[in-house]
C-alpha cells in the first residue's frame, strides 16, 4: 500500500513498502501496523528477534562550551554526572512540573550531547536555557535507526560486529559510539521498548538498506522478523512503558506517570524542579494496568467507575499473549483505584459495561531481568 499523503516515507520503507496494508503517523512519519501476522511478530519479538525501523523519534544535538549545562538545566537526571558511553532516561517537564517529554540522553563529547525524544516542546525549552555560542538542532533527517528486540539479539549484532557485546562489556542503557555493524559506521545503544534484550543501531541514512540487508541476512537462521506497530504497542503495554497523549501530558506530573523516580532533586535546579517539590505528596493519580473482560477494541477509550464515581480511563488496550489472550489495558487512575485486585466498571463509549481488575505493573517480567540479561 503506498505511503498516505502528507506523510514521510523513513530510510527503510523501501525494504517493506509493498507489505504494508496499513500505516499510521508517528511524528509525521508514515510507520507500518504491521508487515504480516502480528502475533508471529509479536513472537518473534519475544522468543527470537525481531527488527523494526526506529528512526522517527527527534533528535536533538546540543553543541557548544555549555551543551551540558543546557541540558542539565531541562533534563530531569544529571548530566553532568553521566559516565563515559551512558545513556539517562527520564522526563522534560515544563515550569509548572507538568509532563513535556520522557527522553533518552546521551553524551557523545564534553560539547556534544544528544536528546532523543517526542514533544518538540523539548527543543524549545533546551533552545531557552542555551547561552550564545550553544546551539540546539534537531537532526534526525541525517540518520536510520534500526532497533534489534528479542533475547536472540546480541548473537545477531555480534555477528556483524568485532566489537565484544557482551553484557559484561556492553550493559543496559550504554552505548557504543563507533562500532562499525555489517561495515558500516554506527552508533549502537542498548535499550529499547519491548523488555526484551535490544539495540538500537543508527547509521548514516544513506547506508540504511545496506544495514538492513546486512541485519536480515546475519539473523536469518534465528528466525528474524520485521515487526510493525502493533507488536510494538502489544510488548510496551504488558511491560508498563509509557506514551506521551496516552499515558501522560500536560495535566499530569511525573508522580502520575510512573516517572517520579526519575527526579533527580540533589542535582541542583532544572526546569520545573521547584513546582514538582511542592506538587510531591499531592499526586492525584497514578498509572496502572488493568485487565478488561471485553474486546480490546471496546476496552481502548473506556471509562472507569469505582463504586460508581468515574476515576479515569484506560489509555491503550491490547490482547495479550502474555496473560494467555486477555485484554489487557494502560489506564489512568484515580489514587483510589490504584491498588493491585482494584475491581473496577469500565464503560465504553456507547454504554456497554465490562468488569476491570487493576494488576501490578507490568504485567510481564517485572524484574526487568529480561532486558539487563
Amino acid at each position: 500500500m503506498a505511503v498516505p499523503e502528507g506523510l514521510s516515507t523513513t530510510p527503510f520503507s523501501p525494504r517493506y513498502a509493498d507489505r504494508v496494508e496499513e500505516w499510521i503517523d508517528v511524528y509525521g512519519n508514515a510507520v507500518p501496523l504491521a508487515l504480516g501476522d502480528p502475533a508471529e511478530e509479536y513472537e518473534a519479538i519475544r522468543t527470537a528477534v525481531g527488527a523494526s525501523e526506529y528512526s522517527m523519534l527527534y533528535k536533538w544535538h546540543v553543541e557548544g562550551e555549555a551543551a551540558v549545562a543546557t541540558v542539565d538545566a531541562v533534563f530531569s537526571r544529571s548530566v553532568g554526572g553521566l559516565g563515559a558511553g551512558r545513556i539517562a532516561y527520564g522526563v522534560v517537564v515544563d515550569t509548572e512540573g507538568m509532563m513535556l517529554d520522557d527522553v533518552t540522553v546521551a553524551v557523545l563529547a564534553v560539547h556534544h550531547v544528544v536528546v532523543t525524544g517526542g514533544n518538540p516542546a523539548t527543543q524549545e525549552s533546551l533552545a531557552a536555557h542555551a547561552p550564545a555560542g550553544t546551539t540546539v538542532t534537531e537532526r534526525r533527517d541525517e540518520s536510520a535507526v534500526l532497533t534489534l528486540q528479542g533475547p536472540r539479539s546480541r548473537e545477531v549484532l555480534q555477528r556483524l560486529t568485532d566489537l565484544d557485546v557482551s553484557n559484561e562489556a556492553f550493559p543496559y542503557y550504554t552505548f557504543l559510539p563507533d562500532a562499525p555493524v555489517g561495515g558500516i559506521p554506527a552508533q549502537v545503544s542498548r535499550l529499547g521498548f519491548t523488555a526484551e534484550l535490544g539495540y538500537e543501531i543508527q547509521v548514516p541514512r544513506e547506508r540504511a538498506l545496506e544495514l538492513w540487508d546486512a541485519v536480515f541476512a546475519a539473523g536469518a537462521d534465528f528466525g528474524i522478523r520485521a515487526f510493525g506497530a502493533i507488536a510494538l504497542l502489544t510488548c510496551r503495554t504488558e511491560a508498563g512503558m509509557i506514551m506521551g497523549e496516552l499515558e501522560y501530558d500536560r495535566t499530569v506530573t511525573p508522580f502520575e506517570c510512573r516517572m517520579g523516580w526519575a527526579l533527580d532533586f540533589d542535582k541542583g535546579p532544572f526546569q520545573g524542579r521547584d513546582a514538582l517539590l511542592a506538587k510531591k505528596d499531592s499526586a492525584a493519580g497514578r498509572v496502572v494496568s488493568v485487565v478488561v473482560e471485553a474486546a480490546p477494541e471496546v476496552a481502548e477509550g473506556a471509562r472507569l467507575e469505582l463504586d460508581g464515581r468515574d476515576i479515569g480511563y484506560v489509555t491503550m488496550a491490547v490482547p495479550s499473549p502474555a496473560l494467555a489472550g486477555a485484554t489487557l489495558g494502560l489506564a489512568r487512575v484515580h489514587r483510589d483505584a490504584v491498588k493491585s485486585g482494584t475491581a473496577l466498571i469500565a464503560v465504553a463509549a456507547d454504554g456497554t459495561k465490562a468488569d476491570a481488575t487493576v494488576r501490578p505493573t507490568p504485567v510481564y517480567d517485572p524484574e526487568r531481568a529480561r532486558v539487563r540479561a
